[in-house]
C-alpha cells in the first residue's frame, strides 16, 4: 500500500470518525438552510471552508504556524454555535449576494480554525517524515472526500425531510441549526472547564 493512500485514508478516517464530531456538526449546521436543489451555492460554500482549512492545515503541520491546541478545540464548537445563530436569524426574504458572500466568507475563516484542528491530529501521524507535501496532500485530499460524502447526505436527507415529509423548511433548518447550537455549548463548557 503506497504511503499516499495510507495518508489518504487516514484523511477520511478522521473526518468520519465519531471523535471528529464536531468538525461533522459544522459541516451539518454549515449545511442546514440548504436542499439538493442549491447544490451550486454548497459547493460554493463547502470550497472556501476547505480553502480555509487547507491552508492552516498546511501552514500548523509544516510549523509555520502554532496556535495553542486548547484554544482551537474552544474555537471549533464556537464557530458552530456562530453559524447555528446565524441559520436561526437567517430571513429569507433578506438572503441577497451580499449575505451569500458574507455566508462564503465566514466559512473560510472558520476553516482556519478547523484546519488547526485537523493539523494537531495529522502532526501526530507524520512524525519526523522527510517529505511533509504528499502525506498533507493526501490526508486533506481524504478529508475532502469524507466532507463531500457528508455534505451529499446531509442534503439528500434535508431535501427528503422538506420535499417528501413536508416539513417546512424553516422548521427543518431549526431542527438541525438547534440541535448545532446545543451540542455547541456544552462542548465550549466541556473545554472551559
Amino acid at each position: 500500500m503506497s504511503l499516499f493512500y495510507v495518508y489518504l485514508q487516514l484523511g477520511f478516517d478522521h473526518i468520519i470518525d465519531y471523535q471528529a464530531f464536531d468538525h461533522i456538526l459544522f459541516i451539518i449546521t454549515l449545511t442546514a438552510v440548504y436542499l439538493l436543489v442549491d447544490w451550486k451555492k454548497v459547493l460554493i460554500l463547502i470550497t472556501a471552508f476547505t480553502i480555509g482549512h487547507t491552508a492552516t492545515l498546511a501552514l500548523s503541520t509544516l510549523n509555520i504556524l502554532s496556535i495553542d491546541s486548547s484554544l482551537v478545540e474552544f474555537l471549533i464548537p464556537l464557530t458552530i454555535f456562530i453559524t447555528a445563530i446565524g441559520n436561526i436569524f437567517e430571513n429569507k426574504t433578506d438572503f441577497s449576494s451580499r449575505l451569500h458572500n458574507f455566508k462564503y466568507l465566514t466559512a473560510l475563516i472558520f476553516g482556519l480554525i478547523h484546519g488547526l484542528g485537523f493539523s494537531n491530529y495529522l502532526k501526530s501521524l507524520l512524525g519526523m517524515e522527510q517529505s511533509l507535501i504528499k502525506p498533507l496532500f493526501a490526508f486533506n485530499l481524504g478529508l475532502e472526500i469524507g466532507q463531500v460524502i457528508i455534505v451529499l447526505i446531509i442534503l439528500i436527507i434535508s431535501s427528503i425531510a422538506v420535499g417528501i415529509l413536508n416539513i417546512k423548511k424553516r422548521e427543518w433548518n431549526l431542527i438541525l441549526s438547534g440541535a448545532g447550537l446545543g451540542v455547541s455549548v456544552v462542548l465550549m463548557l466541556e473545554r472551559l472547564f
